[in-house]
């Protein structure tokens, strides 16, 4: 029963998704600021950059009324909501800066350009230098840490050198040699560098969870988390340093205590956040946080801002797009309590976003157990999803349909599910997401509307095994429809997703009504082997219309 359940994309806990991909080159992602603004601020680390190329790498003085580096970190709680935050923001700059050039190092050498090669090994080493100086005078450096500071340093001066001494000669035997041993050492530079940043990172990271652990105020806990949360929308690389410093294990600690109740939903939001990573996941495991989020949405005294994150993180820790499922095995314990809590969210919503995280955690459930397909049914829940379509307050954007129309693919394979469809009028609305266009030309609106006609079509041919379904289906017009979605490649928006789904319903209607299809209809899309008519219509002109 399960394995007819049909793949879909992972379920963001937002219209976006899970969650984005940030690294130093591939693990720093570049801030998302206006490009003058961006200039501005990297401005000051060029020209002393090329102040410390002639004082031959002798630190810049500071200002008299400034105490240490731009990496000051305040060593009390309260001193500044956003200083941790900032000092992390300065480091991924700075480390971007220096995995940019080490990038640009790579290109150079395999092309000989020496003079390239050395003029950016020499501002590599620079940039690496005043890093390492700010950093280690702004706090205490880890002893490990000092380690690879110590290698990268001495590194870099070998680059340096090595790279100077291609400039002077033009012997081809020589030049080949040094680009093996220059490019040794550039990898070696490259994975020092990655290690320390890392480290640097996770010695910035500590300094919230400490505040979070540490701190009896509202107010301070309450920035911590805002911090963290906005690290994690640097990429999945900065949320598994967040998730190894034991960030999650801090924030159910929080959502353990009655006296943090309004922080419940700002730290599960960032929970949700850190569970795009599987280390996020594991840590959530180990402190029993899948019972902490049935308490809480089970909880009548739960305000809907707690339950639609704790929905969140069910939908993030849920997604079939995650290769670990061992923290399922706890789910099911609660699966039942949490399934019914998640059909009442999505019954009681207030707005789009709540519906849209309720309907997405239970589409993701409904993947993985037939149990919670049952569940569903036994709970009304056709009726609620099928009603909750009528309200435009509820569902409003395609993303929100996707979820619905999942769930109903996934409950269609139950035979019972049939009677509870025609009883709602489930067929009208399955043809009117048949018709789902997007209001913009963003891709991802795009992509979910072909997902929301891909899946009506699976549905529609799946609820038509049964007669009544199928002659109801006909006499509301469905198969024009299907005719339409299979020849007109714009009203698919050139799918081939929807285009198998589409030939696959017209097929299952056409075995039970042949006379529904007109004979030029049925040579070319009944009639020969699914993939020769898909072939036809993949390569069909629009004008063939």
């Amino acid at each position: 029963m399960a394995s007819d359940r049909m793949a879909t994309p992972q379920s963001s806990s937002r219209q976006s998704s899970s969650v984005s991909s940030s690294p130093i080159s591939t693990r720093i992602q570049s801030l998302q600021v206006d490009s003058v603004q961006r200039w501005m601020e990297d401005l000051r680390h060029m020209t002393e950059v090329e102040c410390m190329c002639v004082l031959q790498a002798k630190p810049i003085g500071v200002e008299e009324d400034s105490q240490q580096g731009e990496l000051i970190v305040a060593t009390g709680i309260g001193a500044g909501d956003h200083v941790a935050r900032n000092n992390l923001q300065t480091l991924l700059r700075r480390a971007l800066v220096v995995s940019t050039e080490l990038g640009k190092m790579f290109q150079r050498l395999e092309k000989g350009r020496w003079q390239r090669v050395h003029s950016t090994a020499v501002r590599a080493n620079c940039h690496v230098r005043s890093l390492v100086h700010e950093y280690s005078v702004a706090r205490s450096t880890p002893p490990e840490m000092q380690k690879y500071e110590k290698t990268l340093l001495e590194k870099c001066m070998e680059l340096t050198n090595i790279t100077e001494r291609c400039l002077h000669t033009d012997d081809e035997f020589f030049l080949k040699s040094m680009r093996e041993a220059i490019h040794e050492i550039l990898t070696d530079v490259s994975d020092s560098f990655s290690n320390m940043i890392d480290m640097a990172l996770a010695n910035e990271i500590q300094v919230l969870i400490k505040q979070i652990e540490s701190s009896d105020s509202v107010h301070t806990i309450g920035s911590a988390i805002s911090n963290l949360l906005s690290l994690t929308q640097d990429g999945p690389q900065l949320c598994s340093i967040i998730a190894k410093e034991g960030a999650v294990v801090a924030l159910f600690k929080i959502c353990r205590q009655d006296r943090f109740r309004d922080l419940y939903a700002h730290a599960l939001r960032t929970v949700a956040s850190i569970c795009c990573v599987e280390e996020g996941i594991n840590q959530l495991d180990k402190v029993d946080g899948i019972l902490c989020l049935a308490d809480i949405l089970t909880d009548e005294n739960s305000v809907e801002a707690a339950r639609a994150e704790a929905a969140a993180v069910v939908a993030q820790i849920t997604s079939p797009h995650h290769t670990s499922t061992q923290h399922l095995a706890s789910f099911l314990e609660s699966m039942h309590d949490i399934v019914t809590a998640l059909i009442k969210l999505c019954e009681s919503a207030s707005c789009g976003e709540v519906f849209l995280l309720a309907s997405a955690a239970l589409a993701n459930i409904t993947f993985f157990d037939s149990m919670a397909c049952e569940i569903l049914l036994q709970l009304n829940a056709i009726h609620i999803l099928l009603q909750a379509c009528k309200d435009r307050q509820r569902v409003d954007t395609p993303y929100s349909k996707d979820q619905v129309v999942t769930i109903l693919a996934n409950l269609s394979v139950l035979e019972q599910c049939a009677s509870e469809v025609l009883q709602d009028q489930g067929i009208e609305r399955l043809l009117l997401l048949l018709g789902e266009k997007p209001s913009s030309s963003s891709p991802s609106e795009g992509a979910a509307c072909e997902r929301v006609q891909q899946k009506a079509a699976v549905t529609l041919a799946r609820l038509s095994r049964d007669p009544d379904v199928a002659q109801m289906a006909i006499q509301l017009k469905a198969v024009p429809r299907l005719i339409e979605l299979c020849r007109s490649p714009t009203e698919r928006n050139n799918s081939d997703s929807v285009l198998v789904a589409c030939l696959a319903a017209l097929r299952r209607l056409a075995a039970g009504c042949p006379d529904s299809i007109e004979a030029a209809d049925h040579q070319q899309l009944i009639k020969p082997r699914l993939v020769d008519s898909f072939l036809l219509c993949s390569n069909m002109e629009e004008s063939f219309v």
